[in-house]
């Protein structure tokens, strides 16, 4: 599978976010990798124990990278690749202390993004049809906000906005801070006209209020099968509907009403659970 390319954003914060990972593992030195002598040379090999969506390539190649840059990784496999339990991943040859030292933090990005990938592909393939995109949200792993979603992309899924920063999403809170939908809608475009507006509705009549308001997408946050059938009788103009709240492969299933655009799911980062991976030396 080809996997999606890396955005700037995301390439530059791949050497800052193992340099985080590396100095908060090894802190003042490895002390357990000194019992080994220091010339000493050896092979790993990385495998999956696990079916899995494989994803974190540059994180590994980073981390040998930046630990020692004659570490030589040859990889079995291609990012955004489907692998079977027991699997080859990839072979390390190079320092044995480098080796040891850096196997953690490598398969922690490995194992998180890996199950991140391998979660978005099964809700991918749930999907009630092509016209709807299922995104993830902002509920990442502190610090692991740009590769997580990435590994959504990989995994087959889109992303929501990135940050606070590149789309408004008006929630209940911010309704009734400002006023009411109508006031909130008006002054985020005050703010930045060109920045997309969401509004977030719990019930029909907020519906036609941010309809009113002009956003441009409204996300209906658990509405009743009841509701969103109502959707056929009204007017969208071009607004596009988001649905959310609590998704589960089950209610991803039902959601094929024609007017739904995105089913967005915090599921897809909060709720992965790591790949099972394994490091062993050769020789």
């Amino acid at each position: 599978m080809s996997a999606n390319p890396l955005s700037t954003d995301t390439l530059n914060d791949i050497p800052r976010s193992v340099a985080r990972a590396l100095e908060e593992d090894i802190g003042s030195g490895d002390i357990t990798a000194q019992l080994i002598p220091a010339d000493k040379q050896a092979t790993a090999v990385v495998i999956s124990r696990e079916a899995a969506v494989i994803c974190g390539r540059p994180w590994v190649d980073e981390v040998f990278q930046q630990l020692d840059s004659s570490t030589q990784i040859e990889w079995h496999i291609s990012e955004g690749d489907s692998v079977e339990a027991n699997q080859k991943l990839f072979t390390l040859r190079g320092n044995a202390r480098i080796l040891l030292t850096g196997e953690r933090a490598a398969l922690n990005f490995l194992q998180t993004l890996s199950g991140t990938a391998t979660i978005a592909k099964q809700f991918a393939a749930l999907a009630p049809n092509r016209q709807i995109k299922i995104l993830d949200t902002r509920k990442t792993i502190p610090g692991l906000r740009l590769a997580q979603k990435y590994a959504t992309a990989v995994g087959g899924c889109q992303n929501h906005r990135i940050g606070l920063y590149d789309a408004f999403l008006i929630k209940e809170n911010h309704i009734a801070a400002c006023g009411g939908i109508r006031q909130a809608v008006e002054k985020a475009r005050e703010i930045a006209a060109d920045k997309l507006v969401e509004v977030e509705v719990e019930s029909l009549d907020e519906l036609h209020q941010a309809l009113a308001a002009k956003a441009d997408i409204i996300m209906l946050d658990n509405f009743s099968p009841a509701d969103i059938d109502a959707l056929s009788s009204i007017d969208l103009d071009t607004t596009k509907i988001e649905v959310s709240g609590d998704i589960t492969e089950e209610k991803l299933r039902g959601y094929n009403h024609k007017a739904i655009n995105f089913i967005s799911s915090g599921s897809l980062t909060k709720h992965l659970c790591a790949v099972d991976l394994s490091m062993r030396f050769v020789d």
